[in-house]
């Protein structure tokens, strides 16, 4: 067996694993460890849990998400309904701020815009939205507070990766203002999620671009 069909395999392994994902209608191919997932799934949160599903299998470099998502005929929640469901989510999630994060709901597609301090609640209002019924995408424009102190987040995050069980010299970090970037090679995309959280957690991070490698 190639390697590419031993990588679409294993893929589509993991997919069935995945008790979130109904996989009965979601197919994979795979390229020299790029991997294509392509179908369609009930819910936006599926779609999500396919695709980082599909970024815990060894050896995948990426993943192009080509799934579609087809609500049940039984769901009939209009945009109205999306927005009120969304906002009352936000609202009783300790992690965002409140009143810090806006909906815009448009044929079912919520895009999110505001401030917040930190990365972690950007993502949780955005893991609000991801499961609720009705959504088929999820735009986040949700912005991090810039901090008056930057000068010590490149050693802030090279630290926190020494503590962990990164090589030193796998990764290089550089940061201009809040502006993060990240390169070298680690060994699994699971290495490379470890580093991109990492480098939000340091204080001042407003923006991180993330182009590490897997070997």
């Amino acid at each position: 067996m190639s390697n590419d069909k031993a990588l679409k395999q294993t893929v589509l392994d993991e997919l069935q694993w995945e008790p979130s994902v109904n996989a009965a209608h979601i197919g994979v191919t795979a390229k020299d460890g790029v991997v294509t997932l392509m179908g369609h799934v009930e819910n936006y949160a599926e779609k999500a849990a396919a695709e980082k599903a599909a970024r815990r299998v060894n050896d995948v470099k990426a993943v192009a998400e080509e799934i579609e998502v087809r609500l049940p005929f039984s769901v009939k929640h209009g945009d109205d309904d999306i927005a009120s469901a969304a906002v009352n989510r936000l609202r009783w999630d300790s992690s965002v701020p409140e009143g810090a994060v806006k909906t815009k709901v448009e044929k079912g597609w919520v895009t999110l815009t505001g401030e917040v301090d930190w990365h972690y609640q950007q993502e949780a209002a955005v893991n609000d939205i991801r499961g609720l019924w009705g959504v088929i995408g999820v735009s986040n424009q949700i912005t991090i507070k810039p901090s008056p102190n930057t000068s010590t987040i490149r050693e802030n995050i090279i630290k926190a990766l020494d503590r962990s069980w990164f090589d030193p010299a796998a990764i290089d970090v550089t940061a201009q203002g809040g502006n993060v970037k990240l390169t070298g090679r680690v060994n699994s995309w699971y290495e490379r999620e470890e580093a991109n959280a990492a480098a939000w957690a340091a204080p001042g991070t407003t923006s991180v671009e993330n182009t590490i490698s897997v070997a």
